[in-house]
């Protein structure tokens, strides 16, 4: 594996999002030596959940959407969480940050829910992806082809389905994340 230093993160999130599709790829990259920012539409912090419906901690907020830019980032996480990822496909800002990382074809880890994102910026079109087992339909409407596996890793995409697959999905995701010339060393 290359070496992960020099990499920065975009972990894309808001009120709603299921607190350990946050904190286990945040680690995950940590870990790894990589400088990941929680990115939300605004400043402070966001309300995370447990199983969707509890509510657990509160997470800092690194950089508003607003003041963010994809360049500025070698790749993007996406947690999942019902209302999270739903809040977001409904904001064009978070649209189209998402959208400018899959045309510069940068590394996205999406989990749970997460893929809705992707779904609203047209870049799940002739992919092979998994997810929550309720977005099926709305994966193979907008092209994908949905498969029921742990963690799938296609292109710059990697996918998982729920909480459960983490371990698989932050070691998947580091690795992409690896794989990438680091944005900083190219400054």
């Amino acid at each position: 594996m290359a070496d992960a230093t020099h990499r920065r993160v975009a972990i894309l999130a808001t009120d709603g999002v299921e607190r350990v599709e946050l904190t286990e790829p945040l680690k995950a990259l940590k870990a790894a030596g990589m400088d990941a920012a929680v990115v939300s539409l605004k400043l402070g912090e966001i309300q995370s959940m447990d199983g969707d419906v509890n509510p657990a901690e509160k997470i800092a907020v690194d950089v508003e959407l607003a003041d963010a830019h994809a360049d500025a980032f070698d790749a993007l996480v996406l947690p999942g969480g019902t209302t999270n990822p739903d809040k977001l496909r409904m904001n064009e800002a978070a649209v189209a940050f998402v959208r400018a990382f899959a045309e510069a074809g940068k590394p996205i880890a999406a989990i749970c829910h997460g893929p809705w994102s992707l779904i609203e910026a047209g870049a799940v079109k002739g992919r092979r992806m998994t997810s929550y087992p309720s977005l099926k339909t709305d994966l193979r409407n907008a092209g994908a082809t949905w498969v029921d596996e742990t963690c799938v890793v296609e292109g710059n995409f990697v996918t998982s389905r729920n909480p459960k697959d983490l371990p698989a999905f932050c070691e998947k995701m580091v690795e992409a994340v690896s794989r990438t010339a680091p944005r900083a060393a190219a400054a």
